[in-house]
């Protein structure tokens, strides 16, 4: 049955109708808060890099949990590793008249003439993990250094100065780049550590891909007794191989990261996984969201917040019985503790 031109229009007014009132519905803003949030109208993009991975997705639900607590409308651009498009993405960010944009990792020569258009606009930004250089931006970082040496000193402890380490690293990320910075350094106050084999790739399913290639070098290092993966998908693959080896007794894992699959691999009888240096995610994505918020509202959250790791070894997770990443947070209380970090009192928390 076809429907008469006035009908069409008729419905087609409706619905526009009710997509405007289910907004305003929507967007009834806080009570109490600065301008503009006050009304309840404020649009923020998140145009991400990488959200595949068990951080990057709680990183992302962080965003989200966050956002909806104080009620904006959230764009999420998903790049899928493609520089080009991460920054095509911005551009069209842009182009939608958003109040602020969060831009999650990615390679900071390709997005920052990008990033000034914006600023240049009006539009408030903060970048997660990516060294945009601009004193206009908010930059949010894991402690990277302190990452990386949590997880070494770790390695140091539990296996003395000198062992065979095989190193999963890929270059061009801020994250990466400052915690090889802490390696190296080790390397070098450690002479008898030994740097075997280096390999990595962010190849998509990343856990997957680098056991592949750490299948390779332990049958080519059969004498490597530490693997160092500074990013929880590099150390699943690197276990995914250590086990396939039949190696776990042998070899001692130390990352970065954490989340609840993660834990549930390192509590896994006999892992290879020692210990993560690492910050919540969930924490990060909110952090990110709140300092959004408080350049969006003529606040200054600081021009770069450094949210601080915690180390986490497969011991404390056994003897604490910790089941996920929230029961992590409530036995560890300096996992989850944000409380000092952009946190103005108009802006709702979240767990």
């Amino acid at each position: 049955m076809t429907a008469s031109p006035k009908r069409f229009v008729r419905h087609l007014l409706a619905a526009v109708l009710l997509a405007s009132l289910g907004w305003q519905a929507q967007a009834k803003g806080l009570p109490g808060a600065p301008a503009p949030f006050d009304k309840g109208e404020v649009q923020i993009a998140l145009v991400g890099y990488l959200f595949s991975g068990d951080f990057p997705e709680a990183y992302l639900q962080g965003v989200e949990k966050q956002a909806a607590a104080l009620d904006v409308k959230l764009r999420i651009f998903d790049a899928r590793q493609q520089a080009a498009s991460q920054r095509e993405m911005i551009e069209r960010a842009i182009d939608l008249g958003v109040d602020g944009i969060i831009v999650q990792l990615g390679l900071a020569e390709t997005l920052r003439d990008s990033v000034e258009k914006a600023v240049a606009k009006g539009i408030k930004v903060v970048a997660f993990d990516v060294d945009l250089n601009n004193p206009k931006v908010t930059q949010i970082e894991q402690d990277h250094h302190a990452i990386a040496q949590l997880a070494l000193d770790k390695a140091l402890q539990d296996n003395g100065p000198a062992f065979n380490a095989g190193y999963v690293y890929i270059g061009g990320f801020t994250p990466m780049e400052r915690r090889d910075e802490i390696w190296r350094q080790v390397k070098a106050a450690n002479p008898g550590i030994v740097e075997k084999a280096r390999f990595g790739t962010l190849n998509p399913p990343i856990a997957n891909s680098v056991a592949d290639q750490a299948s390779a070098v332990l049958r080519a290092n059969p004498d490597i007794n530490v693997i160092f993966a500074p990013f929880d998908e590099f150390a699943k693959g690197a276990k995914i191989a250590v086990d396939e080896a039949g190696r776990a007794a042998k070899i001692r894992i130390y990352s970065a990261d954490i989340s609840t699959a993660d834990i549930q691999i390192m509590k896994e009888p006999d892992s290879a996984w020692t210990a993560t240096a690492a910050i919540n995610p969930q924490v990060a994505g909110a952090i990110s969201v709140r300092s959004l918020a408080m350049l969006i509202a003529g606040e200054d959250p600081g021009q770069r917040l450094l949210v601080p790791p915690t180390l986490i070894s497969r011991q404390q997770l056994l003897d604490l019985d910790v089941k996920n990443v929230r029961d992590l947070a409530r036995k560890v209380p300096a996992f989850g503790d944000s409380a000092a970090i952009a946190s103005p009192a108009w802006i709702p928390k979240v767990d």
